[in-house]
């Protein structure tokens, strides 16, 4: 609640001779307070009493959020409210979606004045950039945690988020000139033959011997278990079992930026190995033939120990997902393969195991959902199923045959 006065102050003489006055205000936590003051003549507590009030409004009018500009107000409650409450690099999303797709439009407005209308034109632009339906989403929900805050502090009067509805995604996607696919139909994978093309460009070497690329066995051991970029970048040698053909999930790697404070100190990023996304994901994966030579084919090119990560930069530490993910990029490049997430390894290898691989006998082996979402650390099924596993239709061919009506 904003504090407020209730009076422009009372003078009055007492018994005594002296002048005394009060102002009445109403607190952040709406109780009715005063303030006194005394002098020897009314001008002079009539005086202190309009300095008092003159000072109170320039101190109320400071601290109006409906007068700040949303770029001053946002970023404050961004600082106060959620930098204690997340992840830093949860935070670092946050902001970097307030400062790029935000600010740069409403930025300058300020906060009271801000309509639904500014709303709507804001969520409309990005989507004419051809922005993502999950990106431009990512805008409206921080938009209306920021409102709702407002609205609840009764800092504003009223919310412009409630007359402005996030378009419907089928509609954003015709409005993009794209057709609006089930979630589980947009999941990116690796086909069979650009895999081929990825194993050959990896296996190029110099004229020396040395090979091509550093460390592209861990693309295909991420093929081959599903494991996150920080999950792989965080292994030790001594979190692999290759005599019980297991390894041991037990930290991540994750950059962020470098902050003094709130303040984020220029471009720069620093490394954090530690906890892991979520409690299921810290967890045993099974690993196959094609990770076990992969892990084996690392750990000739270069191992320091069994205290040492898998992958290691150039010092013996841990790898940064930046440098990895150019290694990776390059690779896709020399073997003419179209850039894809390092999350597409994922869902490639999800959706293998739901779908099933055909064998020699024209059997289908294949594992339930729940056995891949235990493998890749979900804590749901569903969740492996929605966004991890693109449906393979073919499977269905032949299936009604025996249903004829």
């Amino acid at each position: 609640m904003q504090k407020k006065l209730l009076t422009n102050g009372n003078a009055f003489k007492r018994t005594d001779g002296r002048w005394c006055g009060v102002v009445w205000y109403m607190d952040e936590s709406g109780e009715r307070k005063r303030k006194s003051f005394s002098g020897t003549t009314k001008q002079e507590v009539n005086k202190k009493m309009t300095e008092y009030i003159a000072e109170f409004d320039k101190m109320i009018e400071a601290s109006d959020e409906s007068k700040k500009t949303l770029r001053d107000s946002m970023q404050n409650w961004l600082q106060v409210f959620k930098y204690p409450s997340v992840e830093r690099t949860t935070y670092d999303r946050l902001e970097c979606t307030a400062k790029n797709q935000i600010y740069t439009i409403l930025g300058d407005k300020i906060v009271g004045n801000i309509k639904a209308s500014d709303i709507k034109q804001l969520l409309n632009h990005w989507m004419s950039e051809d922005y993502a339906y999950t990106t431009v989403k990512k805008v409206y929900i921080i938009l209306g945690e920021y409102f709702r805050y407002l609205t609840q502090q009764e800092l504003i009067q009223k919310n412009p988020m409630q007359s402005a509805p996030m378009i419907k995604k089928a509609n954003f996607m015709a409005a993009q000139g794209k057709e609006n696919l089930p979630t589980n139909e947009t999941v990116t994978i690796f086909t069979p033959e650009e895999i081929a093309k990825i194993k050959e460009e990896a296996a190029k070497q110099y004229a020396t011997g040395k090979k091509l690329y550093k460390q592209a066995g861990a693309i295909f051991l991420m093929l081959n278990t599903g494991l996150r970029t920080g999950e792989v970048l965080g292994l030790l040698n001594s979190d692999i079992d290759l005599e019980n053909r297991v390894l041991h999930v037990q930290r991540g790697v994750k950059q962020r930026n470098v902050r003094d404070g709130y303040e984020q100190v220029g471009p720069k990023t620093e490394m954090v190995v530690g906890k892991l996304k979520s409690a299921s994901s810290k967890r045993d994966v099974p690993l196959n033939d094609t990770a076990i030579q992969a892990i084996k084919e690392m750990r000739e090119e270069i191992y320091l120990g069994e205290d040492f990560p898998l992958i290691p930069d150039i010092n013996g530490n841990f790898l940064k997902p930046e440098r990895f993910r150019r290694r990776y990029y390059r690779l896709l490049d020399g073997a003419g393969v179209e850039h894809r997430g390092l999350h597409s390894l994922r869902h490639t290898f999800a959706t293998n195991l739901v779908n099933g691989v055909k064998q020699p006998d024209g059997t289908i082996i294949s594992l339930t959902p729940k056995q891949v979402a235990d493998i890749l650390g979900h804590s749901t099924s569903q969740i492996t199923e929605m966004y991890y596993v693109k449906k393979d239709t073919t499977r269905l061919n032949g299936l009604t045959d025996a249903f004829s009506i």
